[in-house]
């Protein structure tokens, strides 16, 4: 194993210094609105402004990586993403937030696109599920970890902001230090969504509507739990539970959707998420919350996945990497809706409105999934799909999954991708 690891080891500790970072400054932003008064219909907008910034990175990205070259572009990037996590506590006004959460989710983006293209080019094409995983457990590993420095200081003060910026600048060392080549530049996908939704409209909607909740829970979810009465190290507490609920549930919920007819089991999940949201909804500020949130989040990170898997089951094998490419875009407009829609209902009904928007958003989902099971039956290519726990961060990652064809990237041997 730690010969797969060892040239790979520069590109994860800079995803894990940059998540670090991310984790903090995602969190510490909506403790810092809270204090500052702002409304939870203007935090949602400000969280969305993340999420809209992401998806236009996604075309930013590619032509500023042909551009300047991998190396340089996190350079930019990282640099970009530190400097708007310090203008957040230097230039306090909603308004202005909102344009550098977008800059922010522009610059994220592509510093993700960078380390996961150069994650492609290294892994062996045996060992690509192998990498793909060890990423995904440092990315979720980092971000409830980052949960835990909220504990480092209060929200109000300038400590944690540079703390922030300075993990996402740290990440730029082991890059910039790295001895690897730098990959060549990947294509940008493309995919025809209309004739996708003919394919696999389960999958599609179970990608969308879980954008809109998991988009709600990570630009909302600390107000919620500021609001609730935890004071700054309980919203962390609330925050990694459920993250940590993410990361040991998937893989389980996943062994067993690969066993079983897969809508049967996205059925389940989206329910007893539903039924889990309902319930957080009636919890005060306590263990039992925080046992519940682990659980939610156990069920409704595992929700993408599926959908992911459930489209693959239903490709053909060069259709995949653009199918779920469109996957990831229908997840992101979900995401960037999400934070917005569920703040103007906490706007009007208070803290207990968000656990209930993530019960209206999965209910809907299961009705849906069980039309789909009573009324339509799915054509599943063999062989059926593996179902793996991941987050959605860039499309370059999806050529790192298991059941996607192996990439023909080259290796660029250019001098400047060395590094003295």
């Amino acid at each position: 194993m730690w010969s797969q690891i060892a040239p790979i080891g520069s590109l994860l500790s800079g995803v894990a210094l940059l998540l670090l970072g991310n984790g903090l400054l995602n969190t510490l932003l909506t403790l810092r609105g809270v204090a500052e008064g702002y409304s939870s219909g203007m935090l949602g907008l400000i969280m969305s402004g993340y999420f809209v910034g992401f998806l236009l990175g996604t075309w930013l990205a590619i032509p500023l990586v042909r551009r300047v070259g991998h190396i340089r572009a996190f350079a930019f990037c990282a640099a970009l993403a530190a400097i708007a996590a310090l203008l957040h506590v230097l230039l306090v006004d909603p308004w202005i937030w909102l344009g550098l959460r977008v800059l922010y989710g522009l610059a994220l983006v592509s510093l993700y696109m960078v380390i996961e293209s150069w994650l492609n080019a290294q892994a062996p094409s045996d060992k690509r599920g192998q990498v793909f995983a060890l990423y995904m457990v440092v990315n979720l590993g980092a971000l409830a970890a980052a949960q835990q420095l909220l504990n480092l200081a209060s929200p109000d003060e300038f400590i944690l902001f540079a703390l922030a910026a300075m993990l996402i600048s740290a990440a730029l060392m082991p890059i910039t230090l790295t001895r690897q080549a730098q990959p060549s530049v990947p294509d940008t996908l493309h995919s025809n969504l209309r004739q996708l939704l003919g394919i696999a409209p389960l999958a599609i909607a179970a990608a969308g509507l879980s954008g809109l909740a998991l988009g709600a829970f990570w630009g909302m979810a600390p107000v919620y739990a500021s609001l609730s009465g935890f004071e700054a190290g309980g919203v962390g507490l609330l925050m990694s539970s459920a993250i940590l609920g993410g990361a040991l549930l998937q893989w389980p919920i996943g062994h067993y959707s690969d066993r079983h007819d897969r809508r049967l089991v996205l059925l389940w999940v989206v329910a007893l998420a539903a039924l889990l949201a309902l319930l957080m909804s009636l919890l005060p500020a306590g263990p039992l919350l925080l046992g519940a949130i682990f659980l939610f989040g156990g069920l409704s990170f595992a929700i993408y996945p599926i959908a992911v898997a459930q489209l693959i089951d239903q490709l053909h094998r060069d259709e995949i990497l653009a199918g779920s490419s469109s996957l990831l875009m229908v997840n992101g407009i979900g995401s960037a809706c999400g934070p917005l829609l569920a703040g103007l209902l906490m706007q009007q009904l208070g803290a207990r409105a968000l656990p209930l928007y993530f019960a209206a958003v999965l209910g809907l989902l299961a009705a849906y999934t069980f039309y789909r099971l009573r009324h339509v039956s799915d054509l599943v290519s063999e062989p059926h799909a593996h179902f793996v726990p991941m987050l959605r961060t860039s499309h370059t990652v999806l050529e790192l999954m298991p059941d996607a064809p192996a990439s023909d990237d080259t290796i660029d041997e250019e001098p400047t991708a060395e590094s003295a």
